[in-house]
Order: C-alpha cells, then sequence, then structure tokens
C-alpha cells in the first residue's frame, strides 16, 4: 500500500513536470525576440484626423507657432519674426585670442599668509605653494605679483611667479628678498601644480610671441632669461 501511494504521487508530478515545463514551438534568436503580449502599450497619437478618434487639433488650435510639432521655447531674445535687440545694438570692443588672465596677488596678502604660518618663507616660494596654501584660489595662465602693501613688506622671500609690477619687485628686494618671472605654458603650469599627474616632468617650453620674449629678457622685470644670460656671460 506504501508504494502503491508513492507511485501515484510521482506520477502525479511527473504529469504536472511535463505539463509546466514545454520546450518553445519555435528556436529563440535575436530574429524573433519580443515582449510578452500586453506588456508594452502603444503611444497615443492624438491629432491624427477624426478617423482615429483622438481628435482633429487636439487642443493646439488652427495653425499657427504653437501648432507646430517639433518648435520648442523660443530663445529669450526672440521677437516675433523681427530683427531681436541684441543685435539691433552696436558691438564694442573685441576679444583678444592671444591675452592672457593673470591670478592677481597683492604683498599685504602674502605677508598675512607667511605671519600666519600658512607659507613657509625660508623656502623658495612658487605658484604650487601660494595654490595648496589658498594664498590664491586657482591659477589662469599665471600669477602676478602687485604692489598693495608694499610699504609694510618686509620679509625676505625668494618667489618664482609669472608677472610681478615694478612696486613689488623693489618692495621685495628692499626687503631683502628675491624675485623671478617666469614664462610657462598651459603644459609647464600644469607639471608645475600637479607633479603627481606626471611619470616624467616635461621640459619648460620658451616664449614664442615677440612681447613674451621681450618681457622675460628684460633684467628690469627680473625675466629669467634675462638672469640666465647674466649668469652665462659670468
Amino acid at each position: 500500500m506504501f508504494r502503491s501511494i508513492i507511485a501515484a504521487q510521482y506520477n502525479t508530478i511527473r504529469t504536472f513536470a511535463s505539463h509546466s515545463i514545454q520546450a518553445p514551438k519555435t528556436k529563440i534568436g535575436l530574429g524573433n525576440l519580443a515582449d510578452n503580449a500586453g506588456a508594452v502599450s502603444e503611444r497615443t497619437r492624438v491629432g491624427r484626423g477624426p478617423g482615429y478618434g483622438k481628435g482633429k487639433t487636439a487642443g493646439r488650435g488652427h495653425k499657427g507657432q504653437k501648432a507646430r510639432s517639433g518648435n520648442g521655447k523660443p530663445v529669450p531674445w526672440f521677437e516675433g519674426g523681427q530683427i531681436p535687440l541684441v543685435k539691433r545694438l552696436p558691438k564694442r570692443g573685441f576679444y583678444n585670442l592671444h591675452g592672457k588672465e593673470y591670478q592677481e596677488l597683492n604683498l599685504d596678502r602674502l605677508q598675512h599668509w607667511i605671519n600666519t604660518g600658512r607659507i613657509d618663507a625660508t623656502q623658495p616660494i612658487t605658484m604650487k605653494h601660494l595654490l595648496d596654501s589658498r594664498c590664491i584660489h586657482k591659477i589662469e595662465d599665471g600669477v602676478k605679483i602687485l604692489s598693495v602693501g608694499a610699504e609694510t613688506f618686509n620679509i625676505p622671500i625668494t618667489i618664482e611667479v609669472s608677472r610681478a609690477s615694478q612696486k613689488a619687485i623693489e618692495a621685495i628686494e628692499k626687503a631683502g628678498g628675491k624675485i623671478t618671472t617666469r614664462y610657462y605654458n598651459a603644459l609647464g603650469l600644469r607639471a608645475v601644480v600637479h607633479p603627481e599627474k606626471f611619470s616624467q616632468i616635461p621640459k619648460f617650453a620658451a616664449p614664442l610671441r615677440k612681447e613674451d620674449i621681450k618681457y622675460y629678457s628684460d633684467i628690469k622685470n627680473r625675466g629669467y632669461l634675462a638672469q640666465q644670460q647674466s649668469s652665462s656671460l659670468e
């Protein structure tokens, strides 16, 4: 009796499995993949004529700019087709493609950073030290030292930047310091500010424009080219 009960249960399970797991009628491939029936509903296409049953103009009215499909919101200065005000006004000035944007740094701020211990004045100061200490917040095309606070500047420092005003140079040297202005292109600035991103520091490029060559070759500006020439003559 016990064997007959087991056999009956086995036949029931076998019958259920044979009905629930059935091989697909067609072989499944990339060419016949599809969603299940009823899983995806078609998009309602309004305004396609009365025969479709979803309206003729669908609330857009008759023709006009707002009745067109794909015609989004116009730009803020659009004035209905007439020449807008921004085009009627004349243009003034120009944009210098070769211009430089230097981050300005005054001597009073630099002295405050040194007095508070954020910058070590006993070591040579570079633009990386200025940026890491947040004395400046960005380096665009370089750093330029200006003379605000030159009367009270009294710390001997050795600093290298891109540019410096004449009063700032006089104040630094009067305090017993030394300043050097050096040219950096975009790759050179990146190597100075983020040396950890280079497996090998690239060779710094020389200035190509006549204005830059003239500036960095003038000893009055404490240019590095002028200092190299003077050291080679000695």
